[in-house]
């Protein structure tokens, strides 16, 4: 009895968590960045000439290889879930919150779920041509998308904005120098 009563109290307590999160970010103004795989490619494009560093946790390295992993992960299948109560009510909630703002934020040091972790140093070179390839596979797949790891399943119009997003929210952290 006391387990059900522990665990609806952390149901309920997540939910308004969740819901009063949404309901703060609902004040924030909407992005009119384009969102899509050509305009972030052409960011990138933009990026490989200047000289930037970050001002967050992580190197360039290691933000294009999370990335880069993203992408990859939405036509290969993510390595873990969230629950799938998560991914069919607070996860599409989400994502129909930033939709609606055109805009997306999130742990910017946090890795995927389950995924492989990122060195710390590498060739950030190579990763910055890493996550333009996935870019580019991503817009010519035509197999069967696999369901986001916390928004669940995505139309490839979606997923494409929701990678966007994502990179849109990196960018807060790049400064050029």
């Amino acid at each position: 009895m006391k387990r059900r009563r522990l665990l609806s109290g952390a149901l309920a307590g997540s939910t308004a968590i969740a819901v009063g999160g949404s309901v703060a970010w609902l004040n924030v103004e909407a992005s009119d960045a384009p969102l899509d795989i050509d305009s972030t490619l052409a960011i990138l494009d933009q990026l490989s000439k200047a000289s930037i560093t970050t001002i967050g946790e992580w190197n360039l390295f290691q933000i294009y290889s999370h990335c880069a992993q993203s992408v990859e992960y939405s036509m290969t299948g993510y390595p873990q879930h969230k629950s799938e109560f998560f991914k069919s009510t607070i996860g599409p909630m989400a994502f129909s919150v930033f939709s609606e703002k055109r805009k997306m934020r999130h742990g910017l040091s946090e890795a995927i779920p389950g995924a492989p972790a990122i060195a710390v140093q590498g060739n950030m070179d190579q990763a910055l041509e890493r996550f333009k390839k996935s870019l580019i596979d991503f817009k010519n797949y035509k197999g069967e998308l696999q369901p986001h790891f916390a928004y669940g399943p995505l139309s490839k119009a979606e997923y494409e904005l929701a990678h966007a997003m994502h990179f849109q929210n990196h960018l807060e952290e790049f400064k050029t120098t």
